[in-house]
């Protein structure tokens, strides 16, 4: 007797990437697309802010709705009112995002100002602590430039909160989309 295992191909990573250089022309028209997106994002930071803004209240809204029908699914009152109330406060939360975009960046700013440093600070800790081991000085580096970076935004707070998390979103994009172009182009190479 046999399985439907047994009967398919096995299919590797070989064969994926063979998939993907029949495609590469439409992997370099998506990092295009993302190349131009990050241009315009650059070109005007203020909207890409508002529009990042925006797309994080949507996800807390989605969010905070699946949240609420999972707590119907809780078997006990206590469970059930936690998960409710967490579902609640995602939709309000997304509520005041659509209500006051400037405000959600202000916020959203803040906190990426504050993770950034911690995150640096965590790095540069590892880094000072393994260095016995050959990587450290990169984690070092790394956690230099993102401590340097939290602290250039915290430096800045509020004020660049209207326009940090739009150069963000382009440079993002700009990255992406030359990943993608990248990727495509060498998939058309590899024939």
């Amino acid at each position: 007797m046999t399985s439907a295992s047994d009967t398919s191909p096995h299919l590797g990573l070989g064969s994926g990437i063979a998939a993907l250089h029949a495609k590469w022309g439409w992997i370099v028209a998506l990092g295009v697309v993302y190349l131009i997106a990050g241009f315009v994002a650059l070109g005007s930071v203020v909207m890409a802010t508002v529009a990042s803004v925006l797309v994080v209240g949507a996800m807390m809204i989605v969010a905070g709705a699946a949240e609420i029908i999972g707590a119907f699914q809780m078997k006990s009152w206590g469970k059930f009112l936690i998960w409710a109330l967490l579902g609640v406060l995602y939709v309000i939360a997304g509520i005041l995002t659509f209500d006051n975009p400037v405000f959600a960046a202000v916020l959203l700013t803040l906190f990426l100002g504050i993770s950034l440093i911690a995150s640096g600070a965590v790095r540069l800790f590892l880094a000072f602590s393994m260095k016995r081991e050959s990587p450290w000085v990169w984690v070092a580096l790394s956690g230099a430039i993102t401590l340097l970076l939290g602290l250039l935004i915290m430096a800045r707070w509020p004020v660049n909160s209207v326009y940090i998390l739009g150069l963000f979103l382009g440079i993002d994009l700009i990255m992406a989309g030359a990943g993608w172009v990248s990727l495509g182009f060498a998939l058309k190479r590899r024939s």
